[in-house]
């Protein structure tokens, strides 16, 4: 799900990256929809489909049971827009909104998939934030089945099959500084997941990257700077609430 970005406008001085799962969202969502199953839980039979790497394929199984078993588009639908957010994200999203329009892009980068996310955001009135979201598409088709197809393929050995987010970043900001005609001041990434850490992997010194305390990315990002000295380039700055994402961004906008 990525759209032509002309419209959006040539002026900003900064660009945004949030990851959804465990992100902005305090859930997998992908878990959550397990909800939906009878006894809220999945047979083994169909957990046991599951391949390391694979995991959109595994997903695609599972919407396809869903639907099996009678589960709805508004049953699906409720159970995304009920999946809090972690502690301070929507303060952050209140930050983002009432800067003056010249300072961030905000662009989403999730393996999840569209529906999933589009109904957690319009029903916290979030939608109009993203300039651009960036996702495995997913519509119901006539049967009243989730169909998901992967965004994406790539050579990527770190990565699922389906999403390379360094792809996604390194690509979207090549081709939106050639549109602006220069660079933006920084770049900064928030997530929390092992996949969220390739992309931050790409960011240079003046960029921030924010991996979620005690999780994945924090941890990898831990690692390489005691393994690898001066590989991880970004700024790193951990956090437990988006609260403390927001400081870190009034701070640099006032430079």
């Amino acid at each position: 799900m990525a759209s032509n970005s002309s419209h959006i406008s040539s002026d900003k001085r900064f660009i945004i990256f949030f990851d959804f799962d465990e992100t902005i969202v305090d859930e997998t969502s992908d878990d959550m929809v397990v909800q939906a199953a009878p006894g809220h839980h999945l047979p083994d039979w169909l957990k046991d489909t599951y391949q390391p790497g694979r995991y959109n394929e595994y997903m695609q199984r599972v919407l396809t049971y869903l639907s099996e078993q009678g589960v709805t588009e508004s049953h699906i639908r409720s159970i995304m827009e009920k999946i809090p957010s972690t502690p301070g994200m929507l303060t952050l999203f209140q930050f983002l909104r009432t800067r003056p329009p010249q300072d961030f892009e905000v662009v989403m980068v999730s393996d999840a998939n569209t529906f999933f996310i589009e109904s957690w955001l319009r029903r916290h009135g979030a939608r109009p934030l993203f300039h651009r979201i960036f996702t495995n598409p997913a519509t119901f088709n006539k049967d009243g089945r989730l169909v998901m197809r992967p965004f994406h393929s790539h050579d990527c050995p770190r990565c699922p099959d389906n999403m390379c987010k360094q792809v996604v970043v390194r690509d979207y900001v090549a081709r939106r500084t050639q549109e602006r005609g220069r660079p933006y001041q920084r770049i900064f990434y928030v997530g929390d997941g092992a996949n969220d850490f390739c992309p931050a992997i790409s960011l240079g010194p003046r960029d921030v990257a924010f991996p979620r305390r005690d999780f994945p990315m924090h941890r990898l990002i831990t690692e390489t700077h005691e393994a690898m000295p001066g590989e991880f380039k970004a700024v790193t700055v951990p956090w437990v609430s988006a609260e403390e994402v927001l400081q870190r961004l009034r701070k640099l906008v006032a430079e």
